[in-house]
């Protein structure tokens, strides 16, 4: 079976020479759930923007599904990964909640009533719906971060990459957002600093310190290993 998105040996450096990626390889499998953890400094961000083309490796390779990242397909591959970045203003700029997440597919030739229903889906699928023509910067954080998730799902991914997507939420708005997550078919690769949130909706855990993956587990094996934690800087709650 096609792994649903996979690097191998992927490398990068900053323009100062800092190697920021060391030889990164994982693989998600279609409709995996799959925690990626580490302190920060770590490299996890640099890494989730290599998976859909922001950045380019100095060498390795960056797979999604059949397509092998290069000039030729990136294009495709920005569609098939969806980036979720850490802040949701970063991906909200239009005048209504409607307009952010229609802009994507109409980047891509959607029109007309095609489009409406390409928005109203992706509303529906986070639950926002009711936000259709609410201004998103009046909107409360929780909000925001599922309109953000949704204008990615507008754009149809096999991926999700989703950066700290729990910060900044009240334990309910987290609850809500694990029940949107469990509901998408599709991969996702989970970049958190929420171990709990990663025990309860991912089956296995990265972690990734120094620019290379140092774990790969069962994420309840993993998170029970307090000498492995200890060693990344990571730590359970009391």
């Amino acid at each position: 079976m096609t792994n649903a998105l996979s690097t191998t040996d992927l490398h990068y450096a900053y323009p100062d020479g800092q190697a920021a990626l060391a030889g990164v390889s994982f693989s998600v499998s279609p409709g995996e759930r799959l925690a990626l953890l580490g302190p920060n400094g770590a490299g996890k961000t640099t890494l989730a923007h290599h998976l859909n083309g922001i950045k380019r490796g100095d060498r390795g390779r960056v797979q999604v599904g059949d397509l092998i990242l290069d000039n030729g397909t990136v294009g495709e591959i920005r569609r098939r990964v969806g980036l979720v970045f850490q802040n949701p203003d970063d991906q909200l700029f239009m005048p209504t909640v409607g307009q952010d997440v229609a802009f994507g597919p109409a980047n891509l030739g959607v029109t007309g009533e095609h489009l409406d229903k390409v928005v109203t889906e992706a509303l529906r699928a986070v639950g926002a719906e009711e936000l259709t023509r609410r201004v998103p910067h009046h909107l409360s954080g929780g909000e925001r971060r599922k309109v953000a998730l949704a204008t990615v799902l507008a754009m149809e991914p096999s991926v999700l990459v989703l950066d700290e997507p729990t910060s900044g939420l009240d334990p309910a708005g987290r609850r809500e957002l694990i029940g949107v997550l469990e509901t998408l078919p599709m991969a996702q690769l989970v970049i958190t600093h929420d171990l709990p949130f990663a025990l309860e909706l991912c089956d296995r855990t990265l972690i990734m310190d120094g620019g290379r993956i140092v774990a790969n587990g069962k994420t309840a094996e993993i998170l029970r290993d307090e000498a492995l934690l200890k060693r990344h800087r990571l730590e359970m709650p009391y």
